[in-house]
């Protein structure tokens, strides 16, 4: 079995390393790599693709996330990463996806440098073969019922936090 390698990067993003997951996610060595996040929302921005999390997943599993959410593997660009990881979860060409920003999130476990990406497409206009092992189940929510949802622990904090301090003001 092959070791997963994550690029580290500084805070431009820039690449200065690698080390291996299990490092980077022990929740000691703080060493920042790069993630991708796809929001998939519908195209009048009344509703959003959610994932639930498989509850085999090490980190916040059986909660609902981001539509697409994945590491950039070592060597891998975040655009090769985001159209790979929305292949390997969902099933989908990402290659729509517009490019938001990157910011780093901080969790007791890592630090990531989030590259946010959205992509708008209707329910039922996405053919979705949903990958059993990483997801549970998918479905559209409204705002509201984000909004509902929020602090109720069946979000991730990191979803939160995303969502209503840089998504929903450009839905």
């Amino acid at each position: 079995m092959s070791v997963e390698l994550f690029p580290i990067v500084d805070v431009r993003g820039k690449t200065i390393g690698s080390a291996p997951r299990s490092v980077c996610h022990d929740g000691r060595s703080r060493l920042l790599h790069p993630v991708v996040h796809l929001h998939i929302v519908s195209r009048d921005g009344s509703s959003v693709l959610l994932q639930r999390r498989s509850r085999n997943k090490d980190i916040q599993p059986g909660k609902w996330d981001t539509s697409v959410g994945g590491h950039v593997d070592f060597g891998e660009s975040v655009g090769v990463a985001l159209l790979r990881e929305a292949r390997e979860e969902l099933g989908i060409d990402a290659s729509g996806a517009e490019l938001l920003e990157s910011y780093i999130w901080e969790s007791s476990r890592e630090r990531e440098m989030v590259n946010i990406h959205i992509l708008r497409a209707d329910p039922g206009e996405l053919q979705l073969k949903v990958d059993p092992v990483e997801i549970d189940e998918t479905r559209y929510w409204t705002i509201d019922e984000i909004r509902q949802a929020h602090g109720m622990n069946l979000l991730t904090p990191n979803f939160e936090k995303e969502f209503f301090e840089r998504i929903i003001g450009r839905l």
